[in-house]
C-alpha cells in the first residue's frame, strides 16, 4: 500500500466504537439467530466472521454452536476480541484482501457495512477473490450492506451526538461514487478529525462483482428480520452467495 487508508487510523481508534456504541445487540443476536436458522447451519461448522472488529458477532456465532475465526484489519479491535479465545473461538489481525492461509471455511460473513471501503474498485474484487479462496466447494457468503440508494435519498448532511461527553460533529456528502461522512470532534482539550468513506454499491454491482469472481447470487434480503429486499425502501441490502 503506497499510503496509509483512511480506515487503518479510524477504526483503531477507541473514539470510533465510541460514536457506535448504540448498535443493538439484541437486534444483532437475533439477526445472527436468523441466518443460522435459514442456511441450516450445523454445530461445529467452520465459519469466518470477515472484519470482525471486537468479535461481537463473532462470539454470537460461536455460541450458538459454530466454531468461528474473526480476522480484522485494527490491531486495537483484535486486541479486544482476543480476550475472548476459546476452544473454537480465535481473532487475528488480518487484511481482506489477501486469503488467510490457515485454513477454509463453510461461510464467511461479512456483517455491519464492512465492504467497500476501499478508493479502487478493483480492491472489491480481491476481497470477493480472497473469500473465494478461504470458501470449501459450494460454501456460502453472506454480505450485510447498506441499501446505498435509500442511504443516498435520505441522506443528512450534518448532525450532532454527544456521546460519553463527547460531541461528534458529523458532516455527510455523495460524490457519485463515495458516500463520505467526515468526523470531527473535541477531547481532553485536542482537536480530533476523521473520516469514512464507503462505496456506495447498488445491487447489480453487487452482482456483477459476484458473477465476476466465482459466485452465485442466491438471495437478497433487506432487514435484518430477512424480510425480501426492496432497493427503494429496504433499510439494509444483505446478500446470500454461493462459492461455484
Amino acid at each position: 500500500m503506497t499510503k496509509k487508508e483512511w480506515f487503518a487510523d479510524w477504526f483503531n481508534t477507541p473514539y470510533y466504537h465510541t460514536l457506535y456504541k448504540h448498535r443493538d445487540d439484541q437486534e444483532a443476536e437475533l439477526f445472527i439467530k436468523r441466518l443460522l436458522d435459514y442456511l441450516k447451519l450445523k454445530s461445529g461448522t467452520e465459519v469466518l466472521d470477515l472484519a470482525c472488529g471486537k468479535g461481537r458477532h463473532s462470539r454470537m456465532l460461536h455460541a450458538l454452536g459454530m466454531r468461528v475465526t474473526g480476522l480484522d484489519l485494527s490491531e486495537a479491535s483484535i486486541r479486544e476480541a482476543a480476550e475472548f479465545t476459546s476452544e473454537g473461538l480465535n481473532f487475528a489481525v488480518h487484511d481482506m484482501r489477501y486469503p488467510f492461509e490457515k485454513q477454509q471455511f463453510d461461510v464467511v460473513f461479512n456483517l455491519f457495512t464492512s465492504f467497500g471501503y476501499f478508493d479502487e474498485l478493483d480492491a472489491n474484487e480481491a476481497v470477493l477473490k480472497s473469500v473465494h479462496q478461504m470458501l470449501t466447494v459450494d460454501g456460502q457468503l453472506i454480505i450485510d450492506f447498506m441499501n446505498a440508494k435509500k442511504v443516498i435519498s435520505q441522506l443528512v448532511k450534518q448532525e450532532e451526538k454527544t456521546i460519553d461527553g463527547i460531541t461528534f460533529q458529523l458532516e455527510r456528502a455523495f460524490d457519485g461514487q463515495h458516500i463520505h461522512k467526515q468526523i470531527r470532534f473535541k477531547d481532553n482539550g485536542r482537536d480530533f478529525h476523521f473520516s469514512e468513506r464507503v462505496q456506495a454499491l447498488t445491487i447489480t454491482e453487487f452482482t456483477q462483482l459476484l458473477n465476476a469472481t466465482g459466485f452465485e447470487l442466491i438471495r437478497t434480503f433487506g432487514d435484518f428480520s430477512l424480510q425480501p429486499f426492496n432497493e427503494n425502501e429496504s433499510d439494509r441490502l444483505i446478500i446470500h452467495a454461493r462459492r461455484i
